[in-house]
């Protein structure tokens, strides 16, 4: 309840502050957890996409954020967020991730892997489809869309929502060698992953019917 609270207090506010509509929340249904990937432009992106869904999120975080500040790291963790080692082969992310999954909890993930300094959707990071391909979740892609470098007040914020990428559609990747598994990753999973990140980005804007 003091999370349905807090996130209330927060979409109140960011309406307030900006100009902020979300596009085809009908995608997705309640009570279904999801993996959700989206385009990273600032540090708004993971509160944008946990608005746009239902339910509460767990998200990867850079190991360094929990070693700074305590009270920060402690709400990082109380909002869902645990942390990776950036280029460590830790497969227990893959373990963590499914966890909040079978709990019934959405998974957030940036494919980019850092935030883009221009506003175009850069290149997908093969842990991202490896994470993907081993926890059995519907994918929906998430386009965050403003005009400019950087938000500012009254900025349009535009959060699309598009349609979710079935888990079975994606080829299995159990008892695949390594050299197997990443041209699978490379060719078949990061693919669709990212075309519907950038499709959503891309597109021009069009009449439709959004949500506050």
């Amino acid at each position: 309840m003091l999370y349905k609270f807090v996130m209330l207090l927060v979409r109140i506010a960011l309406h307030i502050w900006y100009n902020l509509k979300f596009e085809n929340r009908k995608n997705i249904q309640k009570g279904k957890p999801y993996i959700f990937v989206s385009n990273h432009r600032t540090y708004l992106d993971p509160v944008l996409v946990a608005l746009s869904g239902y339910g509460r999120f767990g998200f990867m975080a850079k190991k360094e954020l929990f070693e700074g500040n305590k009270a920060f790291a402690a709400l990082i963790r109380w909002l869902g967020a645990f942390p990776v080692e950036r280029g460590s082969g830790d497969m227990s992310v893959i373990e963590t991730s499914a966890d909040y999954i079978r709990n019934g909890k959405n998974l957030l993930i940036f494919p980019e892997g850092t935030r883009s300094k221009d506003g175009r959707v850069g290149k997908g990071k093969s842990g991202v489809a490896l994470v993907a391909s081993k926890v059995h979740a519907d994918i929906v892609p998430i386009g965050i869309n403003f005009e400019g470098e950087k938000l500012h007040f009254r900025s349009k914020i535009i959060v699309k929502i598009g349609e979710p990428i079935p888990a079975d559609s994606f080829p299995p990747t159990e008892n695949l060698s390594d050299r197997e598994l990443l041209k699978t990753l490379k060719n078949e999973i990061m693919p669709p992953i990212m075309n519907g990140i950038k499709a959503l980005v891309d597109e021009p804007e069009l009449p439709a019917k959004t949500e506050k």
